[in-house]
């Protein structure tokens, strides 16, 4: 069950989520000249570790991106979830919320074009996206990963929660989600695991990353490995660092890739 469902160039949705346990808000911006007669491309926005649904809006011009490229763009809260359905916590079903709440109650409130749904995030919500399109191939067009957390490597993640963190949150975090790493591998949910398990898996996507992140070798990683399955990726690094400034720019190149890709009729 939704609220808010008047339609505006901005809104902000709450879905009572069973998956989740609780109300969770959704920010949606349409073109300011949305038309209900019109169907459009659906751009889906996922937000970093530690931030939430209006990280995107902070970054950048969500409404400018609207309506230049004429998309429908969602950015849904995910507070620390990774995107994943967690095997520990009944409150942290974020994939089954996502495919099962989430995409009904846009197709339901929204015009879209299901031929051009699109899907991109940064640093945790890069692993979100390509995640969820890696195991829902048949509903994503194509995704974007900028800054991705790709891999879910115990020891990388606890140093760099260290160095922006100045504690061990991320992964007490996710040891809170999916275990303690000893007793559970959590490499079963990296990027590089899910395409090894998908073998039918064929679609491109786009990788950034810049120069200065600490995340860099995990998309080096998936790059190497998409590459060797001639999977039909486009990749880009650039001078920059795991911040907005670097965000800000990389995601207009997101946004002329999803273009690119428009299935037109």
């Amino acid at each position: 069950m939704a609220f808010n469902q008047t339609v505006y160039a901005q809104n902000t949705i709450y879905i009572e989520s069973s998956f989740l346990k609780k109300k969770t808000p959704i920010l949606i911006h349409t073109p300011d000249n949305y038309k209900p007669s019109k169907k459009y491309p659906l751009v889906f926005m996922l937000h970093g570790y530690s931030e939430n649904y209006n990280q995107w809006s902070e970054t950048t011009d969500l409404n400018k991106l609207a309506n230049q490229y004429q998309m429908i763009l969602v950015c849904p809260e995910a507070d620390v979830s990774y995107y994943l359905d967690s095997p520990k916590l009944e409150d942290s079903q974020y994939e089954s919320f996502f495919i099962k709440e989430l995409i009904p109650e846009i197709e339901e409130n929204y015009r879209v074009d299901h031929r051009n749904i699109f899907i991109t995030g940064l640093s945790m919500g890069g692993y979100g996206a390509l995640s969820l399109f890696i195991k829902h191939p048949d509903y994503f067009n194509a995704a974007a990963s900028t800054s991705g957390a790709l891999e879910f490597d115990y020891q990388n993640f606890k140093k760099i929660s260290l160095q922006f963190f100045d504690s061990e949150r991320m992964t007490n975090d996710l040891k809170r989600i999916l275990g303690d790493p000893q007793q559970t591998d959590w490499q079963q949910y990296s990027i590089t695991t899910l395409l090894n398990q998908n073998a039918t898996f064929k679609k491109g996507f786009l990788l950034d990353c810049g120069l200065q992140d600490p995340l860099l070798d995990n998309t080096l990683q998936i790059k190497e490995l998409a590459l060797a399955k001639k999977l039909p990726i486009k990749f880009s690094i650039q001078p920059g660092e795991h911040n907005t400034a670097y965000w800000a720019t990389s995601i207009e190149y997101h946004f002329v890739y999803f273009n690119q890709h428009i299935i037109k009729d």
